[in-house]
């Protein structure tokens, strides 16, 4: 066999290769506003996720998708009256963050409804629960909800501030 001289090397090889500049595709980002329900007693609404969707069948805190161009306060507001039949007249921001599912990220809006009126229902079929605050990491809440109910345990007499909607 005689040696090519670099450059004018054949390939015989059948895989092509396809370079690109672009970097994978992040998972889409899913903005959510939640509300933080509690009943005269001090006990939490919890909601159950319809079976067969995302996360099916576990637990979380009410609420929903933002709207394009929506601001969490006015999603929380109409995805409770949605969901639950009731219209919240006081609530205040108590943490955001995200939680990354493999398909998905999910950017969490959380308030402490302190008023609402109206009784809460599953308006759209779904069952709902009041558990007490140490119920709460055994209730089958979502993973993503999970920080909600630590953060409540850690600061169980929540100063309302000033600021809500």
């Amino acid at each position: 066999m005689t040696p090519v001289p670099a450059g004018r090397a054949k390939s015989t090889s059948s895989a092509t290769v396809v370079l690109t500049d672009s970097a994978p595709a992040e998972p889409p980002l899913i903005r959510v506003a939640a509300g933080i329900l509690r009943d005269q007693a001090g006990l939490i609404l919890i909601a159950q996720r319809p079976p067969g969707g995302h996360v099916g069948g576990f637990w979380e805190f009410p609420g929903g998708k933002l709207h394009p161009g929506e601001q969490p306060g006015q999603a929380l507001i109409r995805e409770l009256k949605e969901e639950l039949g009731v219209t919240v007249e006081a609530a205040t921001p108590f943490m955001t963050y995200r939680h990354p599912y493999p398909e998905r990220s999910v950017e969490l809006h959380v308030f402490l409804v302190e008023r609402y009126a109206g009784e809460p229902r599953g308006v759209e079929g779904q069952p709902l629960r009041w558990v007490t605050l140490k119920e709460l990491p055994d209730s089958g809440l979502l993973e993503a909800d999970q920080p909600i109910a630590a953060e409540l345990a850690r600061a169980p007499r929540i100063s309302r501030s000033s600021e809500g909607i």
